[in-house]
């Protein structure tokens, strides 16, 4: 296998501790010092029989930085995208290039950079079972999360026909997705227990994915093959869930038992660190009054956050920049963000 780390985002919903040249991915969120993108490969190595056929997927400014963070990592498993484009593109040319290295049967894992996922051997098994089901159906496989709650963030899959058991797990051909749908429908989905989280990531004989995307995007498809990366400057901006996933009959879903998450904002650090008997997450030196389900976040160990009798609040503290907002409306920083680009005295905060 070919395991693909998608590493082009920006992370913005992590700002101020997530900046342009230094996205979500090169964080180290838990504190362990291990970025993302470094746990991330190490996860992938075994599935890749080592380093040289790791491949990481990037945007050009970013392409230096992945470099330093996986110093092993051949120059030439680099792929920077010249504009990000979203995932199609990405998907796209990643597949071009390993039927140029490989030929069609290499089977690709796509990996997104910034996932937490506990349970590595059985995500290994798990991805494992994925490639067996993608050389035995000709399938694209999604690994769908189980959801805890009713998500209004997160596309669903909805499962189909059982297609067998692969690896000891059981797959499923997928009746449909649906993107990021309202609560009452999230509710609905959830009490069918029918339906997963769509995870991001997918298993593929690179053959099969390079017809799908012949069928459903062939000016995708041309335009990358006739003028490689100088087609990027005219690709339309698009997913892949959106560009072959949603319209394929070969999507397969194999539903997951390692915990997970996406680590998509500030709230992720509730789930992922342990907080104290206040509810409060604390990865900085903090000392509260009555203060309670709080998240504080610091990079400098020399600076103290002292707070008296708030809640539900994050406070993040990155060289010139402090953030407070309430949990519940983290979602909202890449709306400051804009109009922090709006301004140029802002400009280099960004």
């Amino acid at each position: 296998m070919i395991p693909v780390i998608l590493a082009g985002g920006k992370g913005e919903r992590f700002w101020p501790l997530s900046r342009q040249n230094r996205p979500k991915q090169f964080l180290s969120l838990d504190g362990s010092g291990t970025t993302l993108l470094q746990a991330t490969a190490e996860r992938l190595l075994s599935l890749s029989d080592g380093w040289p056929n790791l491949w990481v997927i990037t945007s050009a400014l970013l392409g230096e930085g992945v470099a330093q963070q996986l110093p092993h990592l051949p120059p030439e498993n680099i792929l920077a995208e010249p504009q990000g484009r979203d995932t199609a593109p990405a998907v796209a040319w990643a597949t071009l290039e390993a039927v140029r290295r490989y030929g069609e049967d290499v089977v690709l894992g796509l990996f997104p950079a910034d996932h937490w996922i506990e349970q590595p051997d059985l995500f290994q098994q798990t991805i494992k079972a994925a490639e067996q089901l993608a050389i035995a159906q000709g399938a694209i496989v999604t690994l769908g999360v189980k959801p805890n709650f009713p998500s209004t963030g997160y596309g669903y899959i909805e499962q189909g026909d059982l297609a067998g058991e692969y690896g000891g797990f059981p797959a499923y051909r997928v009746a449909r997705f649906t993107e990021k749908p309202d609560l009452k429908t999230a509710e609905e989905f959830l009490a069918t227990g029918r339906f997963s989280w769509n995870g991001g990531i997918f298993v593929f004989q690179a053959g099969t994915m390079f017809e799908e995307l012949r069928r459903y995007q062939p000016d995708l498809m041309s335009a990358l093959e006739s003028d490689g990366l100088a087609a990027y400057a005219h690709l339309q901006k698009i997913s892949i869930d959106y560009a072959v996933m949603e319209k394929t009959e070969r999507a397969y879903v194999l539903p997951v038992a390692f915990n997970w998450d996406d680590l998509g904002d500030w709230n992720a650090l509730a789930r992922l660190v342990k907080g104290d008997g206040d509810g409060n997450v604390e990865l900085a030196r903090h000392l509260g009054l009555e203060t309670t389900g709080s998240i504080f976040y610091a990079t400098d160990e020399k600076e103290i956050i002292v707070t008296i009798g708030v809640e539900n609040l994050v406070v993040v503290r990155e060289g010139n920049v402090t953030l407070i907002v309430d949990k519940g409306r983290s979602q909202e920083i890449k709306q400051v963000l804009k109009l922090l680009a709006e301004d140029e005295q802002y400009k280099d905060l960004l």
